[in-house]
């Protein structure tokens, strides 16, 4: 190995390679069902912290990259992430067509209640909150995972809010007719 280069770990390598993978997947599917759904007359919601969401991800995976990179990580934590992945596609596939990373309301409808929000009001954001926890603990990143924990909690306070009055919203709202 050339010196001055880290110890790169394969299976770590592998993980962040696959996440990184999946999220830029998942932004494909999102705007590909934003446009579907603005095209039918829905409404976008919150769009100012948006850019908040985007830079706490994009950093908390870059850092993963620069930081975990050269660590094994530990199999517990990364079984509870793949489960965690099992519980994103519960999500994914109850929200439908209706999945997107922004808070995209069609009016007249009402909010999802199959799959897992039967249980909980906002299960991919409980989703996502363990994953930004426990990827990082995967690698022994203690502080890491607390302190984007904090950051993103402190991002979803708002988003969640704000998608809550959109949400409200919508069930009072007559459909609109389709926009171009």
């Amino acid at each position: 190995m050339m010196s001055g280069w880290p110890d790169l770990d394969p299976i770590a390598i592998i993980v962040l390679a696959l996440v990184t993978v999946q999220r830029l997947a998942e932004i494909m599917y999102a705007r590909f069902n934003e446009v579907r759904l603005k095209q039918a007359g829905a409404i976008e919601h919150g769009a100012s912290h948006y850019p908040l969401i985007v830079a706490l991800h994009a950093a908390w995976l870059a850092g993963l990259w620069l930081l975990a990179s050269g660590t094994h990580p530990h199999y517990g934590w990364l079984a509870a992430f793949v489960l965690l992945q099992g519980m994103r596609a519960w999500v994914l596939f109850a929200l439908g067509p209706r999945w997107t990373t922004r808070i995209i309301v069609p009016p007249g409808k009402p909010p999802v209640s199959s799959g897992p929000y039967r249980f909980l009001s906002h299960p991919n954001y409980a989703v996502v909150a363990a994953e930004i926890f426990v990827l990082p603990m995967a690698f022994g990143l203690v502080t890491y995972a607390v302190v984007f924990s904090l950051l993103n909690a402190a991002v979803l306070a708002v988003r969640i809010r704000a998608e809550n009055a959109a949400l409200r919203g919508s069930e009072a709202a007559p459909p609109s007719p389709i926009r171009n």
